[in-house]
């Protein structure tokens, strides 16, 4: 299929003659870090050190029930709006049907100027209306009240499925060209007692259309391989609890010291690289981040 002309192309100029996606004869054997699209929100916007932790070493903050309640309602609304016409539900978006929910997307090899490493996407989109004219809109629920700043965030988001639907791996979901994004944001503002047993949640149901700026998403991806290539960063015990947590329970690590420090993360073995957290059939374990072409692994 032919691609959207912003992501570039072998034989056009574009981002891509600086910024572009491997070919598969072209993929690196440096460390390629997966990246999720949602992480590239809250995650990175909330703490730089837990964001490397998750993204480089598998280690990730501990979940609390309280998110599945908008995963839940996510799903739902999914299943409500399969097979809707756009122009019922969101006039921003031309003509078209919901045709694609909750698949999973995997971009090739990012390869960005100035980042040792590589980098890819791999996430889980909420849907995609297929377009009257033959391309396609990305959309994700949101639920909460809408703003410019996290509007500006999630359209991060956006960005990582429609460059995973264009240049997508090998085997993987291909739906191109992507020529809308949009947001819809459910924001509840009352509730009915429809029956003894059941209640249902209502409110303002707002579309948000966002605008692709392409290069300026590709510049964000090599801001966040430079940060993955580079030393941990310092817990940021000012703004994330999680940090604050973690070295107040540490304790001292010597008289008047203070507050604990870090845990060192390990180092590969065979190549003096840095490793990631994982679990096999015996528990948990650290393997080289360059896995497979390293093998190295060491005890967790």
């Amino acid at each position: 299929m032919e691609h959207l002309k912003a992501w570039g192309d072998d034989e056009k100029e574009g981002p891509f003659r600086q910024h572009h996606v491997l070919s598969e004869k072209e993929e690196k054997t440096e460390v390629n870090y997966r990246l999720s699209p949602s992480d590239l929100t809250f995650l990175y916007e909330g703490c730089k050190h837990c964001f490397v932790l998750k993204v480089k070493h598998g280690i990730g903050q501990p979940s609390i029930p309280l998110p599945g309640v908008f995963s839940a309602i996510a799903a739902l609304q999914k299943d409500y709006y399969s097979e809707k016409r756009t122009e019922d539900f969101c006039p921003l978006i031309p003509p078209g049907v919901v045709k694609y929910g909750e698949l999973w997307v995997r971009s090739r090899s990012v390869d960005l100027p100035g980042c040792a490493s590589t980098c890819f996407i791999k996430g889980r989109f909420d849907i995609v209306a297929e377009l009257d004219d033959g391309s396609y809109a990305v959309l994700d629920f949101k639920t909460g009240k809408p703003s410019d700043d996290k509007t500006k965030m999630y359209a991060r988001q956006l960005h990582a499925y429609a460059m995973a639907l264009e240049h997508p791996a090998r085997n993987a979901l291909q739906l191109s060209p992507v020529s809308k994004l949009g947001l819809l944001y459910f924001t509840p503002d009352g509730c009915k007692q429809e029956a003894l047993t059941r209640q249902s949640l209502e409110g303002d149901m707002r579309c948000i259309e966002v605008a692709r700026h392409d290069d300026a998403f590709l510049s964000f991806l090599g801001e966040v391989v430079r940060l993955l290539d580079g030393p941990l960063p310092p817990p940021e015990t000012d703004r994330c609890a999680w940090c604050k947590y973690r070295t107040r329970t540490r304790g001292p690590t010597a008289p008047g010291e203070g507050e604990g420090k870090e845990a060192a993360l390990p180092t590969c073995p065979q190549c003096k690289g840095p490793m990631q957290l994982k679990r096999g059939r015996f528990g948990e374990f650290w393997s080289c981040l360059s896995y497979p072409d390293c093998k190295g692994t060491r005890k967790a």
